[in-house]
């Protein structure tokens, strides 16, 4: 006689339970054998000439446009990169006043009237470090703007504080309430020597004369004057344009003020800014650049 196996025979909710497991397994290995394999994630680019930082993106090293009526251009220095809040706030003032520019020259040339065969407007406005401390940064802009009954240039200054990342004025430099007379005064003075080289003839101007005057130091234009002294200011150099002190053949002036003559009256924030000597004072305006005549036409032309 037989004798029954030991072994207990497996019940119906066993074997359903297995059955569920081989299908899911099954299942699994389709699901694997259907996937499409994954591409490889891209590897960073390396070139460190294709990366472009936030300011460079913001703010570029320059400005050119062209239309029917007008050409403008920006120029800005590469001292100003070291200054990312001042570089997009100049670019983008200064984008803005240039294309106000050449939309001004539209509307002139389109006029009734007008002569079509006129040269077009231009405007071209160049930003130079002038000098920079431990606190302050200088910048001397420059607009050269034709088209007009003459070419006319005119000259402004642009003074940054660093650490608070703002723009200062010339009261800004000084103690509260500080009395600029002397400081006036050394302009006007140095003014007057510079006028007289140029015209030895041509009268002195005072505060008070008629039709042009001296300036008054507040309310003139300036840059921060270098020195012999590393990261300090030699003094103050103020931009004076043509028709504020003479007859516009006479030209504008940069009068270079040593800081000798104001020292006393500097904030305390900005003392310690100042110190050494310029390399020169009074009349320091940059000889101007020779235009060059065009070429004459040759046969053939």
């Amino acid at each position: 006689m037989t004798r029954p196996s030991s072994s207990p025979r497996p019940t119906r909710g066993r074997l359903l339970l297995l059955a569920a497991a081989a299908a899911a397994t099954l299942a699994a290995c389709s699901r694997d054998r259907d996937r499409e394999p994954e591409a490889p994630a891209p590897a960073a680019r390396a070139d460190p000439d294709a990366l472009v930082t936030p300011a460079d993106a913001a703010a570029p090293s320059g400005f050119d446009e062209k239309t029917p009526w007008a050409e403008v251009r920006l120029i800005l220095p590469g001292e100003l990169k070291a200054h990312p809040d001042l570089h997009a706030r100049l670019y983008a003032e200064e984008v803005r006043k240039l294309r106000q520019f050449a939309e001004g020259a539209q509307s002139d040339r389109t006029e009734a009237g007008a002569d079509p065969n006129q040269p077009k407007f231009g405007n071209t406005v160049t930003f130079a470090a002038a000098a920079e401390t431990g606190k302050l940064f200088s910048l001397k802009r420059t607009s050269f703007e034709t088209g007009g009954p003459q070419a006319n240039t005119l000259t402004s200054g642009v003074l940054w504080d660093k650490a608070l990342k703002r723009q200062l004025g010339l009261a800004d430099l000084f103690r509260k309430g500080a009395d600029l007379a002397a400081l006036d005064q050394a302009l006007c003075s140095a003014l007057n020597a510079a006028k007289r080289a140029r015209v030895p003839d041509g009268p002195s101007i005072t505060f008070d004369s008629k039709p042009f005057s001296c300036p008054r130091a507040a309310a003139t234009a300036f840059v921060l004057t270098p020195g012999d002294a590393p990261g300090k200011a030699a003094g103050l150099t103020f931009l004076i344009g043509p028709y504020q002190a003479g007859p516009y053949a006479e030209g504008g002036y940069e009068i270079a003020v040593p800081a000798t003559s104001f020292r006393s009256l500097l904030a305390t924030a900005y003392a310690g800014e100042f110190g050494g000597r310029p390399a020169r004072t009074g009349d320091v305006t940059p000889a101007p650049t020779p235009v060059q005549a065009p070429a004459p036409a040759g046969p053939g032309r």
